[in-house]
């Protein structure tokens, strides 16, 4: 047990990407010793700031660097109201930060204090999307001759927005009649009705999603990708919540002939009893878990096998200390881990995701940002994909860093809306989730 003590907690932000990262930086009494951890929350960055530095900081200050547990117990009830998005991502970028010093001291990496290696590498998928399917299908090619095994697929619906697409900002031309509509497809469904402004319905920034369209452009691609390149490739499809729940039903029973790695986000949190349908009618496989912060969303889907694979963003529920935890608990009910990792997860969230990754014997997969090198410039120890795998560099700690001077080259800029995320509307105006 070492004596090094918190002497410091910093925040640091930076958006090399177009995507404004939080990162903590717990700086030691011990000269040149620090750790570095992910908060980044992207639709409220400066809240997350506001609550490690106004808040944590102070709380912290003098505590022993080696009491990872207790630091996050007694943070975790500082503010007495617990599990808000923006307490657990302050809590992770300390707790992150915590896991790297405790590694740093021991010479070893953050998944050997864990336990050790229950793999060498942690295979990965990325993410293809286009306005046709054979645009997606050149894309899927393309990943393919890379060595990836594990593809996600997005393609637009015509007339719409559509998630994980470029999807559509402006509504098509408005047909003449209602025969019209149906010959020249999918047009959305207000665009023949007289009472209703086309400029009105698509100004929204977020554009005007339809859940039938969408389906049916969903479903049409699993068909061409299947066609194309059979069943030796595994697709992995996001919903993303944002169909009526007994539609989900519907969705998840018509892709199971196209055999999916997963099927992703088909209810919203509010909804997740609807899960208990899905399983009573196919074997999809299920993915969920981005949008929770709270044990008493998770512990029951996992207890109840409703899911398949957990889909946390770790940030989001408190770093790595809670999600060992909840990946032990899916170790015991075989529900495999694939924890959140997009472009606003971190280079050092994607870093700590990797270190329980190679530890964890339920891994299932690993969700992978491409970063610029610009990105990579600014945190140096970014963990390499090759041959679809993800690689730990087998550094102490978390094996990353931040090169604070680069970092500052890029600001957070300004955005509309303070960077919320923008709604998505239906035809007749009223929102979608998300």
């Amino acid at each position: 047990m070492s004596d090094t003590r918190i002497r410091d907690v910093r925040v640091i932000l930076t958006e090399p990407d177009n995507i404004r990262l939080v990162i903590v930086k717990i700086e030691t009494t011990e000269p040149g010793l620090y750790g570095v951890g992910c908060a980044t929350f992207t639709q409220r960055p400066s809240t997350v700031k506001a609550a490690v530095e106004d808040y944590l900081r102070p709380f912290l200050l003098d505590k022993s660097v080696d009491d990872i547990e207790d630091v996050w117990q007694s943070s975790y009830v500082s503010s007495y109201w617990r599990n808000s998005g923006v307490l657990n991502n302050a809590m992770s970028g300390v707790d992150q930060a915590l896991w790297d010093i405790k590694g740093k001291l021991a010479g070893m990496p953050v998944y050997d204090l864990l336990g050790g290696r229950a793999r060498e590498a942690a295979a990965v998928y990325v993410h293809a999307s286009g306005g046709t399917p054979e645009e997606v299908g050149d894309k899927m090619e393309a990943f393919m001759e890379k060595g990836f095994h594990h593809i996600r697929v997005q393609v637009d619906t015509p007339g719409y927005a559509t998630y994980g697409t470029r999807g559509a900002r402006k509504s098509a031309a408005r047909p003449k009649s209602r025969k019209d509509q149906v010959s020249q497809g999918p047009i959305p469904v207000t665009s023949w009705l007289r009472e209703y402004d086309p400029k009105t319905l698509y100004a929204h920034p977020g554009g005007v999603f339809e859940p039938k369209p969408y389906m049916r452009s969903a479903l049409g691609l699993f068909e061409y990708i299947r066609g194309r390149f059979g069943y030796g490739v595994e697709i992995l499809h996001d919903v993303h919540e944002r169909i009526p729940p007994i539609l989900g039903v519907w969705l998840a029973k018509e892709v199971e002939k196209y055999q999916l790695f997963f099927l992703e986000d088909l209810f919203p949190p509010e909804d997740q009893d609807y899960f208990r349908m899905v399983r009573e009618q196919c074997a999809t496989p299920i993915a969920m878990g981005e949008l929770w912060n709270n044990p008493h969303e998770i512990i029951p889907m996992i207890r109840e096998r409703l899911i398949d694979f957990i889909r946390i963003h770790i940030s989001q529920i408190g770093g790595i200390t809670p999600a060992r935890k909840i990946a032990a608990m899916g170790e015991l009910l075989n529900v495999r881990t694939a924890w959140h990792g997009p472009g606003d997860t971190s280079p050092v969230g994607h870093a700590a995701n990797l270190m329980l990754d190679i530890n964890t014997t339920n891994f299932g997969i690993q969700e992978y940002a491409i970063f610029p090198d610009r990105t990579k410039e600014v945190f140096p120890g970014c963990p390499e994909v090759r041959d679809g795998f993800m690689w730990p560099n087998g550094k102490p700690g978390l094996g990353i860093d931040i090169d604070e001077k680069l970092a500052r080259k890029y600001p957070f800029k300004e955005r509309a809306f303070g960077g919320a995320w923008d709604t998505v509307r239906r035809a007749d105006g009223s929102v979608v989730r998300p």
